[in-house]
């Protein structure tokens, strides 16, 4: 079972969306992946304490509509009674203040901003990781978003653009601006998903704050998520590519299922999870195409050494018959 800090657990806000006292184990938001539907299967399959939605784009420009209908009709305060987080990616404060508040009146309760996105996609202004390129503009910005939001309101980041030493500096802003809560991916920006991630500097950074610090990187197996706990004191974790690729790793780090599946085991567990989003997958989105680019970017994350054949196999089905196919003798 996973244990936390103590004085972690007694300073904790009663905005944050993970009960107090509790190690809690999110499932990360991540562009293309986390739509309602895997958020979905992942809930009713391994119930992850909190779930946030994929990046939404502010619109800068816009004089009103900052957030696109589509995403408007994703916002919620929980999804099947598992707190939702509504991640925003923009710049500029008045856009992402209107932006947020349009967010809490389709009703938003727990709000955060990426500011780790190494792929910008707006070329109008700095967002995501870019905006640690001018950390000078976050003083204005950070403290109008905490005042705007009514519920949570928690930032996402790179330990820093090019300096994996630049968090440190951020920390007496996020909390003087009453920031609720960190997810630090201990990479710098520039470096994308190259090398390791440096949880050294999630320990540093823990140590260095008073808020909730949660973990994110590089956490594939239970005991990569036990040992950044113990060696960071962090106050949990997010899990990404480790959870995609195994949904399960919420329960084997709960002490709930086999930490140590066989391959036979697997085969069974692959085959489930992906029959499974299947079906949903069918559900929201249109056309063979499209379903079967959507369940390969699953396929994409799994890296099971006794599986690399089918796995491979999967990853090349030219259509859905040939995917289900190969599906089907995998158990």
């Amino acid at each position: 079972m996973l244990n936390g800090p103590e004085e972690m657990s007694a300073a904790a806000s009663p905005l944050l969306p993970w009960q107090a006292g509790t190690v809690p184990l999110m499932l990360a938001p991540m562009q293309g992946l986390t739509n309602r539907a895997l958020r979905a299967q992942f809930i009713q399959q391994v119930r992850p304490d909190v779930v946030f939605t994929e990046f939404m784009r502010v619109n800068a420009a816009a004089a009103v509509k900052r957030l696109s209908a589509v995403d408007l009709r994703e916002i919620a305060a929980v999804e099947d009674g598992v707190p939702l987080v509504v991640q925003l990616v923009g710049h500029g404060r008045e856009a992402l203040v209107s932006a947020a508040r349009s967010a809490q009146h389709a009703g938003a309760v727990h709000l955060n901003l990426n500011m780790g996105c190494p792929y910008g996609r707006m070329t109008s202004g700095l967002t995501g990781g870019g905006m640690l390129r001018r950390p000078e503009d976050l003083a204005g910005i950070i403290p109008a978003l905490r005042e705007a939001v009514i519920g949570s309101f928690s930032i996402k980041l790179r330990a820093g653009y090019d300096d994996p030493e630049q968090v440190l500096s951020l920390l007496p802003l996020f909390e003087s601006s009453g920031v609720d809560f960190l997810v630090l991916h201990p990479r710098t920006v520039v470096q994308e998903y190259r090398g390791a991630a440096d949880h050294g500097v999630t320990a540093r950074v823990v140590r260095a704050t008073r808020l909730p610090v949660i973990a994110n990187g590089d956490i594939r197996s239970v005991a990569d998520g036990r040992k950044v706990l113990v060696e960071t004191g962090a106050a949990g974790l997010m899990l990404g590519r480790g959870a995609i690729a195994d949904p399960l790793l919420f329960e084997r780090l709960r002490g709930k299922a086999n930490q140590s599946p066989g391959e036979a085991e697997r085969r069974v567990e692959i085959r489930s999870y992906l029959q499974a989003m299947l079906v949903r997958y069918c559900e929201l989105f249109c056309g063979d195409t499209q379903v079967l680019g959507k369940i390969k970017a699953i396929v994409s994350h799994m890296d099971d050494p006794g599986l690399v054949k089918s796995l491979k196999e999967l990853r090349r089905a030219k259509s859905m018959t040939a995917f289900e196919k190969i599906l089907s003798g995998l158990a």
